[in-house]
Order: structure tokens, then C-alpha cells, then sequence
């Protein structure tokens, strides 16, 4: 790790122990798996809430990035409205937040994201990211409903070549209070995301914050899935500061907005099933925020595209 390069993990850590403190009164488990590793239940067992969504948020972002719940009148019938800021939005989001680990074992599987990417290595990304952190204790999320297996948690000591009882797994079913929170949360990482599939320069991303509306909780994993999603597509906002030739921020505007994907205008949930539940076969350029402001830092300049769409919210939300 470059020495000006903070470390995540470092960062993360009094995080996770204000976390872990506070979880009776954040309705989250705290309980020791057979492995030694420590596992977090934010709405497997426990009903979590959204307080424990923000604060998991920002653990995920590896202590880089501020999550705070508000009240917004954006949107008539969903007030809560999430907001994520970074001054440092590249390694916070895609260093940290994104969910690129695949772990699986027989019937289980799952997205891990957090601080614990960073240290196995398991991403091509991190190489172009030119980053590796190192560090005694590590966290990693899963979006799941499921306690892992020996087996995953296994597979993360050996990747990370950190001992089983300094790792904490937050566990954040999609069903849950917790989960929708932290899912929705990465409004600002979805843009980050999208601008790297557009190979727009990361280093020209110097700081942003995103907005999204926190939408109801489904018990059906298909209904929460597509209203975390269209909480982003049809009603994130992102203001990314950039350095770069105005060209190019008129561009990234241009390019960015979820509207700019042709399988835009339908909801998720329609457009998952339209694809036979195959996730692979949706338009990659559709993850993305509805609107965005690109402010060029170079000439002062502004760019705006895209646009919040309240009414397939609005569907999407029921």
C-alpha cells in the first residue's frame, strides 16, 4: 500500500465496535460461529432497522464515507431519503462498498463487500486501483440470509491470511430493514461503478455525494430486490466533482443517468423477469443513478443529465 494511501480496515475498525457496542439497540445479533469468526445478524434473526443499515453503509465504504438518513419532500409518498458522501468516492466505493468478491459453497453464495476485498485481493480491480491494504482485523458484508458455511468462512482466512476470530461478517438479507438501507446506500458507488465501465478516468473523480429514497421493506426477496434497485434508477441523485477537459464531463453526464441504457423504462422486478431471472443478460449500462451533475473543477462548469422518474417509483414501490 502506498504510504499516503490510508488503510480501510485501520479506518473501519471503530466503526464495527461502535456497531457491535450499540446492538441491542440497533435490533442486531451478535454471535460467535463455529469457526471463531464473529457474524453480525442485521435481519436474519433480528429484525435490524436503518440505523444499522447507515452505520453497516458506512463500514462498507471502509470509513471513508458519511451515510446519514433524511427527510426529503423529492418524493411525495417516500420521505427517507438516504445520502452518501466522499471526499475520497474511488476507494471508498470501489475499493470497498462494491460488491466483487464471489463466495460460494454448494447451495450458498453470496456478494461480499467491504474492507476485507482490499486485503484478499481477489479482483483484477485492485490492480488498476493500484491499492492493497494490510491489517491484523478485518470486516466483510454479505447480502445474504444465510449463516455461511465452514467452508466460505474458510476460504476468507485463507485469501485475507487473517485468523478466523479477527473477522466479522455482517450478515444483510435483502428482506430486511438493514439491507434495503446499506443496498440503497450505494447510490454514490453505483455511479463510481458505471463510470469505470465507461472508462471514464478515475483519477479525474475527486469527490461526490449521492441521494435515494429508502423504499419498503418486501418479505419477498424478488420485490425487495427490484425496489433497491429502482430506489437508484429511478430515484438516485449524484453530484460528482471531476477534474478533467469539459468535453468529457459533458459526456460522462450525457452517458452516466440509468435513462441512457436501453433496457430503461420498466422496473426491474419487469425487466429481471423479462431476461428469465438471468441478471447476466440486463444491459450493464442500466445500473446506474437517474440523475447526475458532473461539476467540472477545472472551469467551474456544470453538467446535468438524466432525470428522476417518480412515476415508475412510484410502481416499483406499490
Amino acid at each position: 500500500m502506498n504510504a499516503l494511501q490510508p488503510s480501510i480496515n485501520k479506518l473501519s475498525q471503530p466503526l464495527l465496535v461502535g456497531l457491535i457496542a450499540q446492538a441491542d439497540a440497533l435490533n442486531i445479533g451478535v454471535l460467535q460461529h463455529v469457526t471463531g469468526a464473529m457474524i453480525v445478524d442485521a435481519g436474519i434473526e433480528h429484525a435490524g432497522s436503518a440505523e444499522a443499515g447507515r452505520r453497516i453503509a458506512e463500514i462498507c465504504m471502509g470509513g471513508l464515507g458519511d451515510v446519514s438518513l433524511k427527510t426529503s419532500t423529492t418524493f411525495k409518498n417516500y420521505p427517507t431519503i438516504i445520502d452518501a458522501s466522499s471526499q475520497s468516492p474511488v476507494l471508498a466505493c470501489l475499493g470497498s462498498q462494491y460488491a466483487g468478491w464471489a463466495l460460494q459453497h454448494e447451495k450458498f453464495f453470496s456478494l461480499g463487500s467491504g474492507p476485507a476485498r482490499a486485503i484478499a485481493q481477489r479482483e483484477a480491480l485492485f490492480k488498476e486501483l493500484n491499492y492493497q491494504d494490510t491489517a491484523e482485523k478485518t470486516v466483510l458484508v454479505l447480502e445474504t440470509d444465510k449463516i455461511p458455511p465452514v467452508e466460505v468462512i474458510e476460504k476468507v482466512v485463507r485469501d485475507t491470511q487473517i485468523k478466523a476470530e479477527n473477522i466479522t461478517f455482517i450478515l444483510t438479507p435483502t428482506t430486511s430493514i438493514a439491507g434495503a438501507t446499506q443496498i440503497v446506500a450505494r447510490v454514490l458507488e453505483v455511479a463510481l461503478h458505471k463510470a469505470h465501465t465507461l472508462h471514464f478516468p478515475l483519477q479525474a473523480i475527486i469527490s461526490g455525494n449521492g441521494t435515494a429514497p429508502l423504499p419498503p421493506i418486501s418479505t419477498d426477496f424478488m420485490t425487495a430486490m427490484g425496489r433497491t434497485n429502482d430506489a437508484i434508477l429511478f430515484g438516485g441523485f449524484v453530484q460528482l466533482n471531476v477534474k478533467c477537459s469539459d468535453t468529457d464531463a459533458e459526456k460522462l453526464a450525457r452517458e452516466l443517468p440509468s435513462n441512457s441504457s436501453k433496457d430503461y423504462g420498466k422496473t426491474f422486478a419487469e425487466v429481471f423477469k423479462f431476461y428469465n431471472m438471468d441478471f447476466y443478460q440486463i444491459d450493464p449500462m442500466l445500473f446506474s443513478p437517474a440523475k447526475v451533475n458532473i461539476t467540472n473543477l477545472t472551469t467551474g462548469n456544470s453538467f446535468v443529465g438524466g432525470e428522476l422518474n417518480e412515476v415508475l417509483l412510484n410502481q416499483s414501490f406499490g
